[in-house]
């Protein structure tokens, strides 16, 4: 007699089901991986003359991160970033460092000269004045020969990504998934959270349209440390939920598909 088909895929289904609820951080990690790794790739391909490819890179990630080039890091430049002039850097800013740049003018000369713009020409541009102008050419900038080639996402955002994938890394670790438990509530946002909201409100409401007191940028070192600490309290708060909750799943799926006589 033949089995009915629908029992069958829901056999499947639940055995699918199982193999997730076992290898589930080995599918997170990989994600997440990925999602870190690849920022890295579209400078690459720039610096060896693959434009289209690192120009789809860049897209796919423009909807998540701003990409502002003075808040991202660089490969093969001159310096590892180029923070703005106010934050106090002893670096070359990035004002003087796109002052001779044809990329950025090219990036720019999309934005300036339009009705309301700040700005009626590329020439008359000033990148220590903030600028809508500057916000979009910056994202716009992927980087040039000299600067080196921005990654796909901004400084603090790696931080995060990488942060949660090395807490990934740490929880894959047998003792460590065993025992570890949730981060409490209070030190998630003691240490997760505040940091990061303090550090990115307190520039936001400098700028227009808030305007609530003079403009500010941090060091990358402090976007670094902020997404950094917020990725890892963030592994630390999902991982192990995740891990008791698929637990739970796999224990149902076992009992489920050994009373249908499936071997598990």
């Amino acid at each position: 007699m033949t089995a009915n088909p629908g029992r069958r895929n829901r056999i499947r289904l639940n055995v699918w089901l199982l193999k997730l609820s076992r290898h589930w951080l080995r599918v997170a990690l990989l994600i997440i991986g990925l999602y870190a790794g690849l920022p890295w790739v579209a400078p690459t391909l720039m610096h060896f003359g693959l434009d289209e490819p690192a120009h789809v890179i860049y897209f796919l990630y423009g909807p998540f991160c701003h990409q502002f080039a003075f808040r991202s890091f660089f490969l093969f430049g001159e310096q590892a970033d180029y923070p703005r002039a106010i934050s106090g850097t002893t670096q070359i800013p990035y004002e003087t460092a796109i002052a001779n740049s044809p990329e950025f003018k090219q990036a720019l000369s999309n934005y300036v000269g339009r009705p309301g713009s700040t700005f009626p020409s590329v020439d008359q541009f000033d990148p220590y004045v903030w600028s809508f102008e500057l916000q979009f050419a910056s994202k716009d900038f992927f980087g040039d020969p000299q600067m080196g080639y921005k990654l796909a996402i901004c400084e603090r955002d790696i931080a995060i990504y990488s942060a949660l994938f090395l807490g990934g890394l740490i929880f894959a670790i047998p003792v460590v998934r065993k025992r570890l438990r949730p981060v409490p509530i209070w030190l998630y946002i003691f240490l997760g959270v505040m940091p990061i909201a303090i550090d990115g409100f307190s520039q936001l409401f400098g700028y227009p349209p808030f305007n609530l007191w003079a403009p500010r940028e941090t060091l990358p070192i402090f976007r670094v440390v902020t997404g950094a600490l917020f990725g890892i309290m963030n592994a630390w708060l999902a991982f192990p939920y995740l891990e008791l909750s698929f637990r739970d799943t796999r224990r149902e799926l076992e009992a489920k598909l050994a009373h249908a006589g499936i071997p598990v």
